[in-house]
């Protein structure tokens, strides 16, 4: 199948074919098609296979054939696309810019972290297609400076991406103010529950259409395992930038910003230039990263998830987990970025002992072993796990992190306790815990408890009703088995099977 198979103008077409392409990609044949007969679709379909395309050219065409344009000052915006980061939203704009050229059609990018008054000009001048953060876009809708009266298409996309980092709800107040009478496009890599509810309410008799199934995702990166204890990694990871000089260009994730920016540090003493990425930097600073890991001025990007969500970069190399994700979903978005349209790339994971359930939520996610590797200079002293059955993947696991919260942050004593599923109040008996006295059967105190793991400090996000009020302390996740090396004899599983709570007291 060719571009013009989808029926596109010979402008897009043009295009097209000035940036290069020839071929349309599976995500691109399944779509185009649907949006340009108005119907509303369902994308199930992650960064890096031509997804922006699959809506941008149809969304050109509609807006560009069989009507004149509108005059050059107060368009109105006729399709709005909101994008959950700023990286992404801007690469929208550009695949617009590029795709539009020969169109005579206007677009503008808005997000947070700059100035706002070139932002506020753009709108007044008129735009035919405004892309989106939904923050930034919420507070110039506040201020006046939208209108969505001749809305005529909708996209969501990173849908999921949106609800990881709690946009959801300004997604939502956005949605409310656009016409009924419309076109939505719905894009998300995955689907959990709160995202289907979104898109059934928002969607019209969709179209639904997936490409590259989670399990699949992986088949082509030649994925390989390091154990190695967590103080240890930093040394890794400079082993392997000096040694293996074929880490051309490499993408490392963390899983916090402090740590992007340790791990960033570090290489830079050692040597190797770095520059770390999240969402504390600004937007210049954010900017001036990308551009030198692009250019090779810098060989290595260090980035936490959100972040990193929607950067598309050619000529990526590797991708080092220097920490697991606790989202088995995550790990493929990670590797797929050296494996970008179905090249062959090369993801390496370090995994330390507290990491080790999530190994076995992803192996049972992408349905294979890990290979490990055991000759390293950094290897864990600890045996590796023998390889377990690979049963369905559970749910996400909360990080694991202490219980303890913030001097100051204590909950108030006396509060009533209830038993909880997971709390284990028959155990240590007579122990006193520190505000809570003597608690049920001789166990934790009913008051002065401390927060759940995925609740944070205070435990009141996500926490059960009896770990934040009764003062016990949340199950820590199962440090289940991984596989060793299948080069090696298989070592005796760990001898615990839950990770031991640390001591306070």
């Amino acid at each position: 199948m060719t571009f013009e198979d989808l029926k596109l103008a010979e402008p897009l077409l043009r295009a097209v074919k000035a940036e290069g392409y020839t071929t349309p990609t599976p995500i691109q044949a399944q779509a185009i098609p649907h949006v340009l007969t108005g119907k509303d679709v369902l994308g199930c379909a992650q960064t890096g296979t031509g997804k922006t395309a699959a809506f941008t050219l149809p969304i050109l065409q509609r807006l560009s054939v069989g009507r004149p344009p509108p005059p050059a000052r107060g368009r109105p915006i006729r399709a709005l696309i909101l994008s959950p980061t700023r990286e992404l939203a801007a690469q929208i704009g550009d695949s617009i810019r590029a795709y539009g050229r020969f169109t005579g059609l206007t677009s503008s990018v808005i997000f947070g972290g700059v100035g706002q008054s070139a932002q506020e000009q753009a709108l007044k001048h008129g735009v035919d297609i405004l892309v989106a953060t939904p923050g930034r876009l919420l507070d110039l809708m506040k201020q006046g400076f939208v209108s969505y009266k001749s809305l005529e298409v909708f996209v969501l996309d990173e849908a999921d991406r949106m609800l990881d980092m709690g946009f959801i709800h300004d997604v939502k107040r956005v949605i409310a103010t656009l016409p009924k009478q419309r076109q939505t496009l719905f894009f998300s890599a995955t689907m959990p529950p709160e995202i289907q509810g979104l898109a059934n309410s928002i969607l019209v008799n969709p179209v639904r259409v997936e490409v590259a199934p989670v399990a699949t995702t992986a088949e082509t990166i030649d994925q390989r395992l390091y154990f190695v204890e967590k103080e240890q990694k930093r040394g890794l990871l400079v082993h392997l930038l000096q040694t293996d000089k074929a880490i051309a260009r490499v993408l490392v994730f963390t899983r916090t910003k402090h740590g992007a920016n340790r791990v960033a540090r570090h290489l830079e003493s050692s040597g190797i230039g770095a520059e770390p990425i999240h969402g504390n930097k600004s937007q210049n600073a954010r900017e001036r990263a990308l551009a030198a890991f692009k250019s090779g001025e810098c060989r290595v990007l260090v980035a936490t998830d959100i972040a990193a969500r929607g950067i598309d970069i050619d000529g990526i190399t590797h991708v080092i987990n220097f920490d697991l994700p606790n989202v088995p979903e995550t790990y493929v978005h990670r590797i797929g970025r050296t494996g970008r349209a179905g090249a062959a790339g090369i993801a390496l994971s370090f995994c330390d002992t507290e990491e080790r359930a999530y190994l076995k939520d992803i192996e049972r996610t992408i349905r294979r072993r890990v290979p490990v590797v055991e000759a390293h200079p950094h290897r864990s002293g600890q045996p590796a796990p023998a390889p377990g059955p690979l049963e369905p993947a559970p749910a996400a696991r909360p990080p694991q992190q202490s219980s303890r919260p913030p001097q100051g942050a204590r909950p108030p004593q006396g509060q009533p306790g209830q038993q909880a599923r997971g709390e284990r109040s028959g155990k240590n008996e007579g122990r006193r815990w520190r505000d809570g006295g003597r608690g049920n059967n001789g166990g934790r105190g009913n008051g002065g408890g401390r927060g759940g793991n995925a609740g944070g400090p205070k435990g009141n996000n996500r926490t059960s009703n009896s770990q934040a009020a009764s003062g016990q302390r949340p199950a820590a996740p199962a440090n289940q088995a991984a596989r060793p090396s299948t080069s090696a004899p298989a070592a005796p599983p760990a001898v615990s099977q839950r990770p031991r709570a640390p001591k306070w007291l």
